[in-house]
């Protein structure tokens, strides 16, 4: 699948989000941020002075966040699960259509699936007999859109 099609909601998922995730990401609950704008420097994200980087060591997130960040991006590992994910943009789909777009055995994408679904990155509604799945939200789209933009560049 063409890595620039966007979802119908792409926009708004690329929108005031993902300032606000950046933020929340380098915010600490205490109100320090990994990389503090000041008089000399102005906005930075990683400053590499002594008083920024001595400063980044004390806003590290709680470790327990640390693990389930990492968790989160073993999830996007398995390049199964990533076709999955871009399958499932902008579309609901059955197990057998995902399936079929992916070229995995419905067997396979199930068991996927549920690292998906446990993951929160998946969602599933009953209709009828079938399960349909979409991605979660537009979180889902911008890890995604982010990360190929990455290695794009």
């Amino acid at each position: 699948m063409d890595p620039s099609i966007r979802p119908p909601d792409a926009e708004a998922a690329r929108g005031a989000g993902d300032d606000a995730a950046i933020e929340t990401a380098r915010t600490q609950p205490n109100g320090s941020c990994v990389g503090a704008a000041d008089e000399n420097h102005g906005e930075t994200e990683a400053c590499a002075c002594a008083t920024h980087r001595d400063a980044a060591v004390d806003c590290l997130p709680d470790e327990e966040l640390l693990y389930d960040l990492a968790d989160l991006f073993k999830v996007f590992a398995d390049t199964t699960r990533i076709k999955i994910l871009y399958a499932l943009m902008g579309r609901e789909m059955r197990v057998a259509d995902i399936a079929e777009a992916v070229g995995a055995t419905q067997s396979a994408v199930s068991h996927q699936l549920r690292t998906l679904k446990q993951a929160h990155l998946v969602k599933f509604k009953r209709d009828g007999k079938s399960v349909l799945y979409s991605l979660s939200d537009g979180h889902v789209y911008t890890v995604l859109a982010q990360g190929m933009s990455h290695i794009c560049e």
